[in-house]
């Protein structure tokens, strides 16, 4: 049995055994090797396996955690009130300290004090505004 980490490290040993098995003429999908790396390690599924790694893995985000960024480009303080995983990204709900306007015309505003976004490990949201900023980022102290 291997010993696994993370995810990521899961994954990359799938990715080697489909190159190593198509060094030797046989072919599978990278579906099937997830599955492989996860009967390799005692499971049933990749699911399983998948699972069991992001459950061990160090979260960078806490419950009632301070934390600091930029919502819509507005810069914040504020504190994580709910959070739950998803996949290999987190759901976060911030109540700020002090409102953000979510607005960029300057004729009306939209003042928000609590805002909920999905931010990956980095702390970035996937989803983006149209000159590419993402929604949400949150800054992850270093060390």
């Amino acid at each position: 049995m291997m010993q696994l980490h993370s995810v990521k490290e899961a994954k990359l040993q799938a990715k080697a055994l489909r190159i190593a098995l198509a060094a030797q003429g046989t072919a599978i999908t990278h579906a099937r090797a997830l599955e492989l790396i996860a009967h390799q390690n005692g499971l049933r599924d990749w699911n399983t396996l998948q699972a069991k790694l992001a459950e061990a893995e160090p979260q960078p985000f806490r419950l009632n955690a301070k934390v600091r960024g930029q919502y819509l480009g507005q810069a914040f303080t504020g504190r994580i009130v709910a959070l739950s995983r998803v996949g290999s990204n987190t759901q976060l709900s911030l109540q700020l300290d002090e409102p953000v306007d979510t607005v960029q015309f300057e004729s009306f505003s939209n003042m928000r004090r609590h805002v909920r976004g999905v931010v990956g490990p980095d702390g970035r949201s996937p989803r983006k505004t149209s000159d590419g900023t993402p929604h949400l980022v949150i800054d992850i102290p270093s060390g």
